[in-house]
């Protein structure tokens, strides 16, 4: 089990978790295929729209890939993403400056963003556990629809 972040802006996350999708990296494929079913997706808005808007810096989403597929969805003629499934759990929006000196992938707080401008990086169960503790996810135990398996945060 891997834990992810990606980043998009708010609009287009919460159109993910309306439609149960993950989109990364302008609809890439290689960032979802290298996740795995069972593997955690977070994702960080820096704004609320793509290409403007106002300022979010805060994580906006977080949910579990039941399954291993990526699937390519025709949103025009000239615009054919992929995606995955993802099964978001409720959660509050968390913004970032707070949990800046707890998370390890933040090596240098002068320039804690330069890691999101990948659209796409992994992170460590502790720094996913801080992020789940900050947007209030669901406690307990989250089973996976597919697997028997089940992880505790």
């Amino acid at each position: 089990m891997r834990y992810w972040i990606g980043v998009a802006s708010r609009d287009h996350v919460r159109r993910g978790v309306a439609g149960g999708f993950a989109q990364l990296c302008h609809g890439k494929r290689n960032p979802l295929a290298r996740m795995g079913r069972g593997d955690w997706l977070v994702y960080y808005s820096p704004r609320s729209a793509l290409g403007g808007g106002e300022i979010v810096q805060a994580f906006t989403a977080m949910g579990q890939l039941p399954d291993d597929e990526v699937y390519p969805f025709r949103m025009s003629e000239t615009f054919v993403p992929y995606r995955r499934r993802v099964n978001y759990l409720p959660s509050e929006a968390a913004p970032i400056k707070p949990l800046l000196p707890q998370l390890a992938f933040v090596q240098d707080l002068k320039y804690w963003g330069y890691q999101f401008r990948f659209g796409h990086f992994e992170i460590s169960v502790s720094d996913f556990q801080t992020i789940a503790d900050a947007m209030k996810c669901a406690k307990g135990v989250l089973a996976l629809e597919t697997e028997e398996t089940a992880v505790q945060f």
